[in-house]
């Protein structure tokens, strides 16, 4: 006999879970939780360590400190796609999104590195990412990792009821575009709580006024991805890793959002940014 569960099924809009009040405390515990990885990894990204360490050093982290789940790890984004190996993602240099740790891969001076974090905390997800760097990285490299956490900070202040999804990648297209950088479009933020990838899907380009209307209670990421050079973008054969084309360099910063009832909460803000929670 199977047993279904009595939980009372999430309210919809749109196609989109709306969060209750006692979701959002718990959403908000995941996400405080997933900072929490990035302050500490930080000290760990230096030249010569190796992703396959930091992977490590993260799970055990989110495992015996926070106790909680690294949502990566055996994830399979679809039937044929294979289960991720790791427990967290790390994107180096020209790698896009969904790098692998590996304990071949070691860090050289000037690596520029996203480390992407999800952990599940008492059934819901807390998901960020952010830049790190291996020494001191080139002129380049800083400023596209400048552009594109200001891209998502434009895309997050976009963010109100009564607003729409296109508004968050307009603004965000405009910000990376003005700086004669390229937004991936392969690859977008997504709705999130107590599963890793649910509706809507989140864009980081498009036409103001454009797509669903956002109202109170909706939590997804933004996490735009932005190259130095064109857009394209190639999977490679271990169906996670994503590359540009050219091999130029790419960037990306990640916040789980909700929408308020005058604007958005920023569910994994770091102590360490000078940008408001609340707007």
């Amino acid at each position: 006999m199977r047993l279904e569960s009595t939980a009372p099924a999430p309210k919809r809009k749109f196609g989109v879970s709306i969060k209750t009040p006692e979701d959002v405390v718990k959403m908000r515990t995941a996400g405080r939780l997933a900072a929490q990885v990035l302050d500490m990894i930080g000290k760990h990204v230096r030249p010569g360590v190796t992703t396959g360490e930091l992977d490590k050093i993260c799970h055990e982290y989110i495992v015996n400190d926070l106790e909680c789940i690294p949502a990566p790890l055996n994830y399979r984004g679809g039937p044929s796609q294979p289960p991720f190996p790791k427990s967290v993602c790390t994107s180096v240099n020209h790698v896009v999104c969904h790098g692998i740790p590996s304990h071949k891969k070691k860090l050289k001076s000037g690596d520029s590195v996203n480390i992407d974090i999800t952990v599940i905390k008492d059934g819901f997800h807390g998901d960020t990412s952010k830049m790190f760097f291996a020494g001191e990285p080139s002129v380049l490299a800083r400023r596209l990792s400048m552009v594109t956490q200001n891209a998502m900070y434009q895309g997050i202040r976009a963010v109100r009821p009564g607003a729409r999804l296109g508004d968050i990648g307009h603004a965000i297209q405009v910000c990376a575009e003005s700086e004669n950088f390229s937004v991936v479009r392969e690859y977008c933020g997504h709705g999130i709580g107590q599963v890793f990838h649910e509706e809507p899907q989140v864009l980081h380009y498009g036409k103001k006024g454009s797509g669903i209307e956002l109202v109170q209670g909706m939590t997804f990421t933004i996490e735009p991805m932005i190259n130095a050079g064109k857009r394209h973008v190639k999977l490679l054969p271990d169906q996670w890793t994503v590359v540009t084309k050219d091999h130029k360099l790419t960037a990306q910063w990640e916040h789980t959002i909700l929408v308020t009832d005058t604007g958005f909460e920023v569910l994994t803000l770091r102590e360490e940014e000078e940008f408001s929670r609340e707007g």
